[in-house]
């Protein structure tokens, strides 16, 4: 395969542009966003499960996100998404960092629509345990993802897929974990409603099953309980209704795939050994 210099998208296609235009009207919040970024798909799906009413930005719907439009500047400092303006505020106010957002988010939830995508506050514990999820997945297995995907040496790509199998397999076995200490957590367990860790991982297990399989030839870990919490997160609505066609993904990500010079500060972190922005 060689790189075909395909450009990243601008605008969302399929689902996930038809929430875009049902999100259209000022709102208190204002989600800065790029429609292939799965920083900004996490905060978005929670968005739709809080069922928070928001707008999403024109200027960075439209508009090269690379370009980083004065707008985005504004809330974000160094142009990174997602980004939210809070307009209640006079003048308004503005948060980044997507972790940062979605515990954001879920206060004001707790206060409006009493939706939350933690286990109930009596059960602290269960609560700890989402936490040891999250924190897995973005020290562990967010990194690996693009280590994966930028390595441009066979041997490192082998290497690699491994690094990146043994993450989703850490995750499954700590959702194992609450499946057996609490009764289980989210999605994994069946009939149980999305949660915290879903949200955070979900965006790039999207991208494992069409980016990385593109790109790398990447199987995901076998097994029936893995494969039906795949279906059930895959097909929630909060989720679904964020995600755009298939080859809006795989031609915004053929940068990382090959690598290129500048693709991202993510993946210029990645490349320098450094943590990511």
């Amino acid at each position: 395969m060689t790189d075909s210099g395909k450009v990243y998208h601008r605008s969302c296609t399929g689902p996930a542009l038809q929430t875009v235009e049902q999100h259209a009207q000022d709102e208190d919040i204002t989600l800065f966003a790029s429609c292939f970024c799965p920083f900004v798909q996490r905060v978005w799906a929670a968005l739709e499960y809080l069922e928070i009413p928001y707008k999403v930005s024109e200027s960075c719907h439209e508009v090269d996100p690379y370009q980083k439009p004065q707008e985005l500047l504004n809330v974000s400092p160094k142009g990174l998404v997602p980004a939210l303006m809070l307009n209640a505020f006079d003048p308004p106010r503005a948060l980044n960092e997507s972790t940062v957002i979605l515990d954001f988010l879920e206060d004001i939830a707790a206060k409006s629509t009493h939706r939350s995508l933690f286990p109930p506050s009596t059960d602290p514990y269960a609560k700890a345990l989402v936490r040891l999820q999250s924190d897995h997945i973005s020290r562990t297995l967010v990194p690996a993802f693009y280590r994966y995907l930028q390595a441009q040496d066979p041997e490192a790509q082998i290497s690699g897929g491994k690094e990146f199998h043994a993450a989703v397999q850490s995750l499954v076995e700590l959702f194992e974990r609450a499946e057996r200490e609490v009764g289980g957590i989210g999605l994994w367990v069946e009939g149980g409603d999305l949660g915290w860790a879903d949200v955070v991982v979900a965006p790039w297990i999207f991208r494992a099953t069409n980016v990385l399989k593109h790109y790398r030839e990447f199987e995901m870990p076998r097994g029936t309980k893995f494969k039906a919490w795949l279906g059930r997160l895959f097909e929630y609505p909060a989720f679904k209704k964020t995600c755009s066609d298939e080859e809006l993904y795989l031609d915004s990500y053929e940068r990382y795939a090959f690598n290129r010079p500048n693709t991202s500060q993510v993946a210029n972190a990645i490349n320098s050994g450094r943590g990511l922005p």
